[in-house]
Protein backbone atom coordinates (compact mmCIF):
# COMPACT_ATOMS: atom_id res chain seq x y z
CA UNK A 1 0.00 0.00 0.00
CA UNK A 2 1.43 3.27 -1.35
CA UNK A 3 0.37 6.81 -1.50
CA UNK A 4 -0.13 8.33 -4.66
CA UNK A 5 3.12 10.42 -5.90
CA UNK A 6 7.04 9.54 -6.52
CA UNK A 7 7.82 9.35 -2.73
CA UNK A 8 6.68 6.37 -0.39
CA UNK A 9 5.31 7.10 2.77
CA UNK A 10 3.31 4.21 3.70
CA UNK A 11 3.70 0.18 3.60
CA UNK A 12 2.15 -2.91 5.10
CA UNK A 13 4.54 -5.46 5.61
CA UNK A 14 3.38 -9.10 7.32
CA UNK A 15 6.55 -10.56 8.34
CA UNK A 16 7.44 -12.99 11.39
CA UNK A 17 10.76 -11.28 11.79
CA UNK A 18 11.18 -7.08 11.71
CA UNK A 19 14.44 -7.50 10.16
CA UNK A 20 12.78 -9.20 7.06
CA UNK A 21 11.90 -5.11 6.50
CA UNK A 22 14.27 -3.36 4.07
CA UNK A 23 13.56 -0.31 5.56
CA UNK A 24 13.75 -1.64 9.41
CA UNK A 25 16.63 -3.06 8.83
CA UNK A 26 19.26 -0.55 7.00
CA UNK A 27 18.50 1.22 10.32
CA UNK A 28 21.19 2.97 12.07
CA UNK A 29 22.05 2.29 15.99
CA UNK A 30 19.49 3.38 18.95
CA UNK A 31 21.32 6.98 19.84
CA UNK A 32 20.09 6.10 23.07
CA UNK A 33 20.99 2.75 24.00
CA UNK A 34 24.03 1.94 26.05
CA UNK A 35 26.02 0.66 23.06
CA UNK A 36 26.08 4.40 21.50
CA UNK A 37 28.72 5.86 22.43
CA UNK A 38 30.96 8.86 21.49
CA UNK A 39 33.10 6.54 19.56
CA UNK A 40 30.40 4.85 17.55
CA UNK A 41 29.42 8.37 16.99
CA UNK A 42 33.04 9.35 15.98
CA UNK A 43 33.24 6.71 13.28
CA UNK A 44 29.79 8.18 11.72
CA UNK A 45 31.11 11.14 11.68
CA UNK A 46 34.35 10.44 10.32
CA UNK A 47 32.73 8.27 8.11
CA UNK A 48 30.61 10.38 6.29
CA UNK A 49 33.43 12.92 5.62
CA UNK A 50 32.51 16.25 5.01
CA UNK A 51 28.77 15.44 5.00
CA UNK A 52 26.87 18.28 6.28
CA UNK A 53 26.01 16.75 10.22
CA UNK A 54 22.53 17.87 9.98
CA UNK A 55 22.38 15.48 6.97
CA UNK A 56 23.86 12.49 8.90
CA UNK A 57 21.52 13.29 12.11
CA UNK A 58 18.54 12.63 9.68
CA UNK A 59 19.80 9.66 8.31
CA UNK A 60 17.87 6.99 9.50
CA UNK A 61 21.01 4.66 7.94
CA UNK A 62 23.05 6.18 10.40
CA UNK A 63 21.65 6.70 13.14
CA UNK A 64 18.04 5.85 14.37
CA UNK A 65 14.85 7.87 15.20
CA UNK A 66 16.41 11.47 14.86
CA UNK A 67 14.48 13.06 11.86
CA UNK A 68 14.35 16.43 10.74
CA UNK A 69 12.69 17.96 13.48
CA UNK A 70 14.50 16.32 16.53
CA UNK A 71 18.16 17.37 14.49
CA UNK A 72 17.13 20.76 14.60
CA UNK A 73 16.73 20.67 18.35
CA UNK A 74 20.33 18.98 18.74
CA UNK A 75 21.99 21.17 16.50
CA UNK A 76 20.71 24.35 18.36
CA UNK A 77 21.30 23.03 21.81
CA UNK A 78 24.87 21.96 20.60
CA UNK A 79 25.24 25.57 19.11
CA UNK A 80 25.99 23.88 15.80
CA UNK A 81 25.47 25.20 12.15
CA UNK A 82 23.29 21.89 10.29
CA UNK A 83 26.40 23.10 7.90
CA UNK A 84 29.06 21.69 10.04
CA UNK A 85 31.09 19.15 8.30
CA UNK A 86 30.93 15.97 9.62
CA UNK A 87 34.22 15.17 9.70
CA UNK A 88 35.28 18.64 10.99
CA UNK A 89 34.84 17.71 14.87
CA UNK A 90 37.59 17.72 17.31
CA UNK A 91 36.78 14.74 19.55
CA UNK A 92 35.82 17.40 22.39
CA UNK A 93 33.38 18.46 19.94
CA UNK A 94 31.95 14.85 19.01
CA UNK A 95 32.01 13.92 22.71
CA UNK A 96 29.57 17.16 22.88
CA UNK A 97 27.08 16.10 20.20
CA UNK A 98 26.63 12.96 21.63
CA UNK A 99 25.92 14.46 24.95
CA UNK A 100 23.47 16.76 23.90
CA UNK A 101 21.79 14.75 21.48
CA UNK A 102 20.93 11.91 23.96
CA UNK A 103 19.93 14.81 26.24
CA UNK A 104 17.51 16.44 23.92
CA UNK A 105 16.41 12.79 22.78
CA UNK A 106 15.68 11.87 26.55
CA UNK A 107 14.13 15.01 27.42
CA UNK A 108 11.42 14.28 24.59
CA UNK A 109 10.77 10.77 25.40
CA UNK A 110 10.00 12.10 29.31
CA UNK A 111 7.76 14.61 28.19
CA UNK A 112 6.04 11.92 25.67
CA UNK A 113 6.05 9.41 28.53
CA UNK A 114 2.42 8.61 29.66
CA UNK A 115 1.25 10.98 27.05
CA UNK A 116 -2.00 10.32 25.22
CA UNK A 117 -1.17 9.47 21.78
CA UNK A 118 -4.20 12.09 20.46
CA UNK A 119 -1.89 14.74 22.26
CA UNK A 120 1.54 13.71 21.17
CA UNK A 121 2.13 15.90 18.71
CA UNK A 122 1.34 19.35 21.02
CA UNK A 123 3.35 17.67 23.51
CA UNK A 124 6.27 17.42 20.54
CA UNK A 125 5.60 20.88 19.62
CA UNK A 126 5.62 22.28 23.42
CA UNK A 127 9.27 21.38 23.51
CA UNK A 128 10.59 22.34 20.87
CA UNK A 129 13.23 25.36 20.48
CA UNK A 130 13.44 26.35 17.01
CA UNK A 131 12.06 23.21 14.79
CA UNK A 132 8.61 25.05 13.35
CA UNK A 133 9.30 28.28 15.23
CA UNK A 134 10.36 30.37 11.90
CA UNK A 135 10.45 33.68 12.46
CA UNK A 136 9.68 33.20 16.36
CA UNK A 137 12.66 34.93 18.73
CA UNK A 138 15.11 32.34 19.92
CA UNK A 139 14.49 31.12 23.76
CA UNK A 140 18.36 31.64 23.60
CA UNK A 141 19.19 34.87 22.60
CA UNK A 142 16.15 36.37 21.29
CA UNK A 143 17.47 36.55 17.46
CA UNK A 144 14.60 35.62 15.38
CA UNK A 145 14.57 31.68 14.26
CA UNK A 146 15.46 31.70 10.35
CA UNK A 147 15.00 28.66 8.02
CA UNK A 148 16.21 26.54 5.15
CA UNK A 149 13.85 25.24 2.56
CA UNK A 150 14.81 22.47 0.23
CA UNK A 151 12.49 21.10 -2.53
CA UNK A 152 10.67 18.47 0.26
CA UNK A 153 11.76 19.65 3.16
CA UNK A 154 12.62 23.02 5.41
CA UNK A 155 14.62 23.42 8.93
CA UNK A 156 15.31 25.90 10.97
CA UNK A 157 18.14 27.26 13.20
CA UNK A 158 18.69 30.47 14.94
CA UNK A 159 21.35 32.53 13.36
CA UNK A 160 23.03 34.01 16.48
CA UNK A 161 23.59 30.62 18.52
CA UNK A 162 24.40 28.66 15.52
CA UNK A 163 26.20 30.39 12.40
CA UNK A 164 27.89 33.78 14.16
CA UNK A 165 24.97 35.55 12.81
CA UNK A 166 25.12 34.67 9.55
CA UNK A 167 22.13 33.76 7.49
CA UNK A 168 22.58 30.13 5.70
CA UNK A 169 20.97 29.59 1.63
CA UNK A 170 17.68 29.19 0.99
CA UNK A 171 17.63 27.50 -2.28
CA UNK A 172 14.37 28.66 -2.56
CA UNK A 173 15.32 32.43 -2.16
CA UNK A 174 18.52 32.01 -3.88
CA UNK A 175 16.63 30.21 -7.26
CA UNK A 176 14.27 33.76 -7.31
CA UNK A 177 17.27 36.27 -6.48
CA UNK A 178 19.07 34.79 -9.51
Amino acid sequence: VTEDGTQRHAAIWVVHDPGEVPLLAELGPDPLAQAFTPDVLAEILTTAGRTRVKTILRDQRLIAGIGNAWSDEILHTAKLSPYTPANSLDPAGVEHLWTVLREVLRAAADRADGVEPADLKDTKRSGMRVHGRTGEACPVCGDTVAEVSFSDSSWQYCPTCQTDGQPLADRRMSRLLK
